[in-house]
């Protein structure tokens, strides 16, 4: 029997070997495979000019971090000579990132070196000086205190600044990463005139292992909402692996109402830039950097104005970094004889290369189709009510509604008729993706000059009149097209299927296409948009369709979220991968409309013999779900793994158990309480919880909730038995230096000596005065490891000479007998058998082994949640120096319970495990295991206190044994 279930705990630990590994191959192709990116490289002529002005007397942190400003050589003077604006790099960052936004700000002010460009030529607008904070490249995603430490440095530097500009002089600020949360927890302030934060976390921490993180989120998470200064944040996507991006979203509720400006724009829907970017890449992927850039200088000119400034920078930011901006009102237009022509009824308008001006009318069937009906309008080379690309020709289009000057039913279009403009329901730019080359381009992506404009109108059902598209281009010949006309098609809408039947199988959507249609549009209501899911579109096409030579080959528009959209070119046989940001794990959901639910798509096209798809296979991508899976709940299996150790320990230390080692311990618990947990687990799956518990998703996912907390239970427990492998390998090296640490140590009586107190109160000083607690802690593992190396691995057989005695007679041995003489275990007949170990050296007791191997696995599990802020002290040491003071984590009472168990169990003690009446110290770890499994994944600094409490409990009912 042991035999079979050491080997259904050596499978499961290989599993999850294997597992881990299939998880990280599947989250880096997530990159590749699902949001591809297409970034243009950057380049630039850097130089620092370090701000030794800025120094002790402005702030003591100058003796730890820097300022500088950058200069691009050769095109700008080294003063500041412009508008200030401060980057703030992320955990690890550099402020040398500062240079792709700067240079490009500075290349498009002057045209030539020290000559301004025609664009601001005369505009008063001035160039912008770059300055940026360096903080030696801290890990303030790891550790609170260093955060608290930027922010008061950056408040600092933003005062030194602007003491070198004019009274009243506002800064725009900019933050990359945990940069921008920096840059948020300045505010308010009235010296910051506009925060653009780029793949910051503004609603989840990337690390939840520090208190005082959560902290800072929750006050920057009362300024997102109540603070008016304009705030806007870009968005990698999934192409973002370090940051998840949907605690990139700014909270959007309330808006409205309150006037205050906040945005949030994914990359991939970024007009002009239309792919996914990576954590890293956002600061130089020229797509991006030259629009940040260009907002800058355009928020330059507003920094100083008082009345209209906010409406100003909200317009600026709408313009240069949204998809899309609202229209402004154009004058109506009066149409006479020769100065427009009426198309035959149902006729499209297409348009190839348009030069001079002219309106076009298309005639209203009142009643085609029940409701309203839309107008389509597709423009390429030029731009519709202010949307274009950046380098776009002379051609402009407009669009008006047009009724009889009469105002009769059958008036003649003869006559002078008064045009209106068509109010859009949607204007915006879409990409032109090349037929037979990947989109994006890698390595390159979309130039400024590409794009085509779309144009959507609603038509009430019962107008009467025309559409007027007047067209206004040069006489030269510009290469751009206009194509329009009404699209009557109804919506395609699928309620039949729903997540469960991906998941079993493939659902079939078939198509109503038409020759020349504009656009089809497919809404699928049941299918959840939810980070982890991944959907698998493949489109089919009739064999008779060719879209090689279409004006506008098909390209499918997936809406999940007003500032989350993705384009796909629909080609035969290759497949889209559909992902969201709206709902996710620990985030609250972004899903405030009910139009946002569900799979919303729509395929846009025009061609001559070129058709949309007749049907679409939709499927679940499972390696690309698993992908996702394994990016979003790192910390959840971490929490998982400890409250698995928990109830391990509760399983061997709780009452009438008899001693196990380790090994027997987890092979009981495969055996036998894994699948019970692996059922609880499902249930609680299916349970409406809050975001912020369990699992995070509110029992949105249903069946798929189950396979994945079935699916995270069992990796934990394979983890937690490879990780005991591993200790029983280091255990095993260890083994001849433990030996010589033992021989050289005493056994101890059970009391206080002198030296263990000295040793406790020089340890808390030392803790309290020079080093994080977390130190101790990692010296507390290793002493541990080393006391179970210490011990002979064969002792706990050679020691034990069973005596056989009445269980119901024996008496209550005193403490002195538990230790020296024994220990019992009770047999199927109901007699105890006493473990005789009368020599009472080191590592003899049948229970001391493993009690500590118990113990050393529980701490080995602790030690990840301690180590970010061990890598935060070294990262300071190195770059700050030794003598720097390493700002919080210095409570005692942190480690000291970890700091006395270790001590005392090291000098060949056993805990006293005994229950008293109903109490049991054991059922502290199901408390533990409580607390890991239900909000662990959210608040996991919590399982570090709630497992430090039960040791000091432990210890505390050890101490109270000896009187009870």
């Amino acid at each position: 029997m042991a035999r079979t279930t050491m080997n259904v705990s050596m499978v499961l630990s290989i599993l999850a070997l294997v597992t881990v590994y299939a998880v990280y191959l599947a989250g880096s192709d997530i990159p590749r495979l699902a949001s591809p990116q297409g970034c243009r490289m950057s380049w630039m002529s850097p130089s620092y000019l370090l701000q030794s002005g800025f120094n002790t007397s402005w702030t003591p942190l100058a003796n730890r971090y820097t300022l500088w400003l950058y200069r691009e050589v050769g095109w700008e003077p080294n003063q500041p000579v412009g508008v200030p604006a401060l980057f703030i790099p992320g955990s690890a960052g550099s402020s040398h990132q500062v240079r792709s936004i700067a240079s490009s700000a500075a290349r498009q002010y002057f045209s030539s070196p020290f000559v301004i460009s025609n664009e601001f030529n005369g505009r008063r607008i001035k160039p912008v000086d770059f300055y940026a904070v360096d903080f030696n490249e801290d890990f303030s995603a790891f550790h609170g205190p260093t955060l608290d430490s930027q922010i008061a440095y950056t408040t600092a530097a933003i005062r030194y600044v602007l003491s070198r500009y004019p009274p009243d002089t506002q800064i725009i600020v900019m933050g990359h990463s945990m940069g921008g949360v920096v840059g948020t927890a300045l505010l308010p302030s009235p010296n910051i005139s506009t925060l653009i934060t780029m793949s910051t976390p503004h609603t989840l921490p990337p690390v939840r292992f520090d208190s005082r993180i959560e902290e800072i989120y929750a006050r920057n998470g009362r300024i997102l909402l109540e603070d008016e200064t304009p705030i806007l944040s870009l968005c990698g996507g999934a192409t973002d692996t370090l940051v998840s991006s949907e605690s990139c979203v700014i909270p959007e509720s309330d808006q409205s109402s309150s006037g205050l400006y906040r945005r949030t724009v994914f990359t991939s829907a970024l007009q002009g830039t239309w792919t996914g970017v990576g954590h890293r890449e956002m600061v130089w992927c020229h797509q991006v950097r030259w629009r940040v850039a260009r907002a800058a200088l355009e928020l330059g000119g507003a920094v100083s104005a008082h009345d209209a400034a906010a409406a100003a920078r909200d317009k600026i930011l709408d313009r240069w970094l949204r998809d899309g901006l609202p229209v402004s009102d154009e004058e109506s237009v009066e149409l006479r004889n020769g100065t427009y022509e009426t198309l035959p009824e149902g006729m499209q308008l297409v348009l190839k290369n348009p030069r001079g001006k002219r309106t076009y009318l298309l005639p209203v069937v009142p009643g085609a189709i029940e409701g309203p009906s839309t107008f389509v309008l597709y423009v390429s080379g030029g731009a519709v009510s202010g949307i274009a690309p950046h380098h776009a020709p002379d051609l402009r289009v407009s669009v008006q509604l047009c009724v009889s000057s009469a105002g009769t039913e059958g008036a003649s279009p003869s006559l002078p008729t008064t045009c209106t403009r068509l109010p859009p329901t949607m204007l915006k730019l879409l990409p032109s993706p090349l037929p037979g080359r990947p989109f994006p381009v890698p390595n390159e992506g979309s130039d400024e000059s590409e794009g085509i404009v779309l144009f959507e109108g609603e038509i009430p059902s019962d107008t009467q009149g025309w559409i007027g598209v007047s067209i206004n281009a040069g006489e030269k010949e510009g290469g751009g097209w206009v194509v329009c006309g009404f699209d009557r098609r109804e919506i395609v809408k699928r309620d039949a299927v729903s997540l469960s039947d991906l998941i079993l199988g493939t659902a079939y959507i078939p198509l109503t296409t038409a020759v020349e249609g504009l656009r089809t549009r497919v809404y699928i209501p049941r299918l959840p948009l939810n980070v982890l899911l991944v959907y698998r579109l493949l489109p089919h096409f009739t064999d008779s369709s060719s879209c090689a030579d279409a004006i506008f080959p098909p390209l499918l528009m997936h809406v999940s979220h007003p500032s989350e959209v993705h384009y796909y070119p629909l080609r035969q046989d290759k497949p889209a991968l559909l992902h969201s940001h709206t709902t996710a794990p620990y985030v609250p959901s972004l899903e405030f409309n009910s139009r946002h639910h569900g799979l919303n798509l729509t395929i846009y096209s025009y061609g001559y013999g070129c058709t949309d798809p007749v049907e679409l296979v939709l499927t679940l991508d499972w390696w690309g779900t698993l992908g996702r899976l394994g990016t979003r709940y790192p910390t959840t299996l971490l929490s998982f793994c400890i409250g698995i150790v928990s109830v391990v320990l509760f399983q061997a230390w709780r009452p009438g158990a008899q001693p196990q080692s380790v090994s027997e311990s987890l092979e009981t618990f495969v055996r036998r309480v894994v699948p019970q947990f692996m059922a609880a687990a499902a249930l609680i799956a299916l349970l409406p919880l809050s975001y912020e518990w369990y699992l995070g998703l509110n029992g949105e996912l249903g069946l798929l909730a189950c396979f994945l907390a079935v699916f995270l239970v069992g990796l934990a427990s394979g983890l937690v038995c490879l990780s005991w492998w591993v200790l029983r390998l280091l255990i095993w090296l260890l083994g001849f230096v433990g030996m010589r640490v033992a021989l050289s140590r005493r056994p101890e009586d059970s009391g206080l000596r002198r030296s263990t107190v000295f040793s406790m109160v020089f340890v808390s000083l030392f803790i309290f005065l020079f080093v994080p607690w977390q130190v101790a802690f990692l010296g507390c593992w290793i002493i541990q490891l080393l006391n179970c190396a210490a011990h002979p691995q064969d002792g706990r057989d050679k020691s034990r000479t069973p005596i056989v005695v009445d269980a119901s007679t024996e008496a209550i041995p005193l403490r002195s007998q538990r230790e020296d003489e024994g220990s019992k275990q009770f047999t199927q007949d109901g007699v105890a058998e006493v473990l005789s170990t009368v020599n009472t050296s080191r590592g003899t007791h049948p229970y001391t082994l493993r009690q500590n191997e118990h113990i050393l696995l529980f701490l080995t599990w602790l030690l990840p949640l301690t180590a970010p802020v061990l890598a935060v002290w070294v990262r300071t040491l190195m770059t700050a120096g030794y003598t720097t003071p390493f700002n919080g984590n210095h409570n005692v009472l942190k480690v000291l319970p970890v700091l006395w168990l270790v001590d005392y169990v090291g000098r060949g003690h056993v805990l006293d495990t005994r229950h008293w009446g109903r109490i049991c110290p054991s059922w502290g770890f199901v408390a533990v295991g409580l607390v890991s499994f239900l909000i662990g994944g959210r608040w996991v600094y919590l399982v570090y206190d709630v497992a430090n409490a039960q040791v000091a409990f432990l210890l505390f009912w050890d101490m109270a044994s000896w009187y009870l």
